[in-house]
């Protein structure tokens, strides 16, 4: 299939109000739209969702706000961004538009999607998706959307032979085509191959599933594997590969939290090369020699690194010699520690709230060391809620009067900084 017909609005033309920051996204239809489809589809994209004059004030605002940050500045005088990028309604609006719906995401992993059927869902803003693999065992991802009255199709994850609507039974095919629309017997200027569902880019690397909001989702999985490694994560692949992040570790569980601050102050936590470790995480920073600590940037990602303390003989050890924790712009994390990977994947879900969805992986030779694994879990947990109550404490800090911008620690904090001057240069000429 292959896109046709009439160009939609595009998205910079298509500005959010502050009390919908979600609706910027502007779907791409599927190859089977007929005329008089996507000319009704191109016309609910361009119905104004703002007057002229409320456009211009929100333009105006993300503008003032995103100027307020210099990337230019060196680390050593430099700046941090104002509370405004952590609690303006239109500046989450406008990352959601030139950050999260442009270029690779992370939404899962490989394990999920393994054999033909299998499926998971996802939402990103007010995008939501679903990925599976057909019968062929092709790797198919759309919009999890109904296109007969918009209801949701699928949820969870598992497998299934077709997705069936559970509003009004419209039965559609893993490879998106609608197999069976229920009751519409008298319908005029209707062909069911005009409502296929609406797909999305999607491809993997190493153990990652990812999507692409702003491709042509019709080119072959295989197209998208010869690029994807450069275009996520830069000249950072190969190392990453050689470091132990790939396939060979089996999926153990998934944790997700509701964290009441804004996604990026959960980045700059964890960007903060390990600043905050032996203030905050007494039992972890027992575990590393953090005078070791090393970080190094690369396009798109940047690496810490920490080697181990030495345990006793006896000692619990989850760590082992050392730890890396990469971060890959804008929003996921992996770290490789010991025998362990654990992922952490966050998503934006107000100006003050975000979810972070942590996924474990763990060597083959220690899936049935369940002693091994809950103890690992619980100090993995213990970590977590130390850096929530941190989070949560920085977001009232943001929305406090007494704040508006701070200082960078140059030593340490370069990995953060980095992660500002990307976010900078995404959502650039306003």
């Amino acid at each position: 299939m292959a896109i046709i017909g009439a160009k939609l609005a595009p998205l910079s033309l298509i500005k959010t109000l502050p009390v919908d920051p979600l609706r910027s996204f502007s779907s791409r239809p599927s190859s089977s739209c007929s005329a008089r489809g996507l000319a009704l589809k191109v016309a609910c994209n361009s119905l104004p969702l703002s007057s002229p004059s409320m456009q211009t004030g929100i333009l105006q605002t993300q503008r003032r706000i995103l100027e307020t940050f210099d990337p230019k500045i060196p680390l050593a005088e430099a700046v941090t961004p104002p509370s405004s990028w952590y609690t303006d309604p239109s500046f989450l609006a406008l990352e959601f538009e030139r950050v999260f719906f442009r270029g690779w995401q992370a939404v899962g992993y490989t394990e999920q999607i393994e054999r033909p059927h299998d499926f998971f869902t996802g939402r990103l803003g007010n995008v939501e998706f679903v990925i599976c693999r057909d019968a062929n065992g092709d790797l198919r991802a759309f919009h999890n959307v109904c296109r007969h009255h918009a209801s949701l199709l699928a949820s969870g994850s598992g497998q299934k032979s077709c997705f069936v609507c559970p509003y009004h039974g419209w039965t559609y095919g893993l490879d998106g085509a609608l197999l069976k629309a229920i009751r519409i017997t008298g319908i005029k200027n209707f062909n069911k191959d005009e409502f296929g569902l609406i797909p999305l880019a999607v491809t993997t690397w190493g153990p990652f599933v990812l999507i692409k909001l702003d491709e042509n989702p019709l080119l072959h999985e295989n197209n998208f594997m010869k690029t994807v490694g450069h275009e996520w994560l830069g000249s950072a692949s190969n190392i990453l590969s050689m470091n132990g992040i790939d396939t060979s570790l089996k999926h153990v569980c998934r944790r997700e939290y509701t964290i009441q601050c804004n996604w990026k102050v959960y980045c700059d936590n964890y960007l903060d090369g390990g600043y905050h470790v032996p203030y905050a995480h007494g039992g972890l920073a027992s575990g590393l020699k953090l005078d070791s600590y090393s970080t190094i940037m690369y396009e798109k990602v940047s690496i810490q690194r920490c080697e181990g303390a030495p345990a006793d003989q006896d000692e619990f050890d989850r760590l082992g010699s050392k730890a890396l924790y990469a971060f890959v712009y804008p929003n996921f994390m992996i770290n490789r520690y010991g025998p362990w990977m654990d992922t952490n994947l966050v998503i934006p879900l107000t100006t003050t709230k975000c979810q972070v969805i942590f996924d474990y992986f763990l060597d083959l030779s220690l899936l049935e060391d369940k002693e091994f694994i809950q103890r690992s879990l619980e100090e993995s947990e213990r970590v977590q809620i130390e850096d929530i109550v941190l989070c949560e404490g920085v977001q009232r800090g943001l929305e406090s009067p007494a704040y508006c911008s701070g200082r960078y620690a140059p030593s340490v904090e370069m990995a953060m900084h980095h992660f500002h001057c990307l976010l900078h240069d995404s959502l650039g000429n306003i």
